[in-house]
């Protein structure tokens, strides 16, 4: 019948025992209910538009290339509770005019923590490793063609208001195209953060000739443990990035763990 009908039986539903075609299955096929090929072909058209690459995105690709597949990369996860540090910063800026962010609060952290790990603070040759004494933080600032790494140095000897002052004008004048080499050369060590977009983590490819670099996160309000009992927190994750040459898996966790120390216990940060 299917035949005669001009009926192919994979377009027509069966509606016997087990999904089988029966007679009356045919006599209903309605043929106008079944989608043709040229019913669905779209008439959209395929196009692009074509940038040529600035000279900072070729230095960016070449910098981070060269990262990437010289530098073994390894990665460390940590979370910390940051309900002390909210409130150390809201009183810090209810009582000065320089008002500091969280991540003004994470390089003065940092800082400390790496003079307490030289080790992190580091750089590879192929016949030595150099441990830096002095501190000098790279931070990550997106611009419109990419990325900049102005550098605070000496973090470890700056206060929290000179960090914050010294931040926002390299994020403005970064945006700006305003910073001189000498302003993004030296780092030691960088942090990136991406926690005003919402990220919760993230990984980070090294800012070489850097061992490290340090990814920050969004606080993020959460149910968490305290004391056996469930409450409301704020977290942030961090991800350490390192140069396995140079620091191992070992080192770097006790760089983390002082960091969690400041991070949560924010009054340590002034001593």
């Amino acid at each position: 019948m299917a035949i005669e009908r001009g009926i192919t039986l994979s377009n027509v539903s069966g509606s016997g025992d087990n999904g089988r075609i029966i007679k009356r299955d045919i006599e209903n096929f309605n043929s106008s209910n079944v989608l043709s090929n040229k019913n669905i072909i779209s008439s959209g058209k395929e196009s692009l538009v074509e940038f040529a690459n600035s000279q900072m995105r070729k230095t960016i690709a070449k910098r981070l290339s060269q990262s990437k597949f010289s530098a073994p990369h390894y990665y460390l996860g940590v979370e910390f509770d940051m309900d002390n540090l909210i409130s150390f910063r809201n009183q810090h800026n209810h009582v000065t005019e320089s008002k500091i962010s969280f991540n003004d609060l994470i390089i003065k952290a940092t800082a400390k923590a790496l003079k307490a790990h030289p080790e992190v603070n580091s750089r590879w040759y192929d016949d030595k490793i150099i441990h830096h004494n002095h501190v000098h933080i790279g931070v990550a600032v997106a611009v419109e063609e990419g990325l900049v790494v102005p550098v605070v140095k000496f973090a470890d000897e700056k206060s929290l208001s000179q960090i914050g002052e010294l931040v926002k004008d390299y994020a403005a004048r970064a945006r700006g195209k305003k910073l001189t080499p000498t302003e993004m050369d030296g780092s030691t060590f960088t942090i990136s953060n991406l926690g005003m977009y919402g990220i919760s983590e993230f990984t980070s490819i090294i800012n070489q000739p850097n061992s490290a670099i340090l990814s920050v996160g969004a606080i993020i309000q959460k149910p968490i443990v305290k004391d056996g009992k469930i409450v409301i927190g704020n977290t942030l994750k961090l991800t350490l990035a390192c140069d396995h040459r140079t620091v191992d898996g070992a080192t770097g966790s006790f760089f983390l763990k002082t960091l969690r120390n400041f991070i949560e216990n924010p009054v340590s940060i002034l001593l």
